[in-house]
């Protein structure tokens, strides 16, 4: 599942891909945020991700798709 997390200040948002189903996900930015603490992510290839909670503007999840590839609008 491809994950996008906004960070206040930030241009650009991070963008990880991650094994974690989107309810695990809610979970523990739900978690984080209530504590005030990091949220964290393990990424598809074993990597870490940590984010201040208080620092995220948001995150945008959901079921990951196929690349398209090409030119076409099939």
């Amino acid at each position: 599942m491809e994950v996008k997390i906004g960070i206040q200040s930030v241009p650009r948002e991070l963008v990880l891909e991650t094994n974690s189903s989107d309810d695990e996900v809610a979970a523990a930015l739900e978690d984080a945020v209530a504590k005030g603490g990091v949220f964290t992510l393990l990424d598809h290839k074993g990597g870490r991700v940590l984010v201040p909670a208080d620092k995220i503007a948001y995150v945008e999840f959901g079921g990951s798709e196929p690349r398209r590839v090409g030119f076409s609008n099939l």
